[in-house]
């Protein structure tokens, strides 16, 4: 049988106080916020060599990457996390027919996006710089 090693940190944060769970999501967009400038320099490292690289498909495939990259770090993960700390204010503002377990659910699953995120990255990082060696 198999089983799923799980993140200790995930059980232990879920279960630490409120004020805890603010701080790692303060530093979930602070990654975020480093991470587009990582894919600043990409886009343009990629966008130098544009004009040389006409249907090469693997340059195309990182063009798409890159592409996502922004979309589900801009529009989506960043804003979720945004939303994630609205919903502690009214928490704490006491506002009825809210809980904090509705925030550490939420939490919960924001904290899996940015693992599966971050590792989706890393795997693009690796594909840009086995790249950029052979420039």
């Amino acid at each position: 049988m198999k089983t799923k090693t799980l993140n200790p940190k995930t059980e232990l944060l879920l279960g630490a106080g409120l004020n805890i769970l603010h701080f790692e999501s303060r530093e979930w967009l602070e990654i975020i916020a480093f991470w587009k400038d990582e894919v600043k320099f990409f886009d343009i490292l990629l966008k130098k060599k544009e004009s040389s690289e006409k249907n090469n498909p693997q340059y195309e495939k990182m063009l798409r990457s890159l592409d996502k990259i922004h979309k589900d770090l801009f529009d989506d993960l960043e804003g979720s996390i945004v939303e994630h700390e609205k919903l502690l204010s009214r928490i704490l503002d006491g506002e009825k027919g809210i809980s904090d377990n509705d925030y550490r659910e939420k939490h919960r699953h924001i904290f899996l996006r940015m693992e599966t995120f971050t590792s989706d990255f890393k795997n693009f990082k690796k594909v840009v710089f086995e790249y950029a060696k052979g420039l």
